[in-house]
């Protein structure tokens, strides 16, 4: 069992279609928000109209932006996104992901192509359940 689960890889464990949490780049805060909870991953993905990665928004910045103490429903997500987010390529193994999420100190992490497109999400909850830490 334990080599089973040092062979899954990020495509094995990871959030895809549907259960991807994100959001265009012109919408508010308050519809990413929506986003982010009804997903349950704790961020969302920004993305243009062919799906492309602009950006990530995670509970982390959210916090810091309710420090600045701005209006939820008239800032756009793009106004507060993290840009240059890390990023996974769904081939990598689970434990990699695992080593970018302890050395980032970060709970999540997006799946891209190599051309940059979203294909999925992946949290630590994610690698808890699979047993890989």
């Amino acid at each position: 069992r334990l080599g089973r689960r040092l062979l899954l890889t990020v495509s094995d464990l990871m959030h895809t279609g549907e259960s991807t949490p994100k959001v265009s780049a012109d919408v508010p805060l308050a519809q990413a928000l929506l986003e982010m909870s009804r997903k349950g991953l704790g961020m969302t993905a920004i993305v243009d109209n062919q799906d492309r990665l602009l950006g990530l928004f995670t509970d982390g910045d959210l916090r810091r932006t309710m420090d600045r103490n701005i209006d939820v429903h008239n800032t756009l997500i793009s106004e507060v996104m993290t840009t240059g987010c890390k990023t996974a390529n769904e081939s990598m193994m689970a434990t990699e992901a695992l080593q970018i999420m302890e050395n980032m100190r970060i709970n999540g992490l997006l799946i891209t192509t190599d051309k940059n497109r979203l294909i999925g999400a992946l949290n630590m909850h994610d690698l808890l359940k699979a047993r890989i830490l």
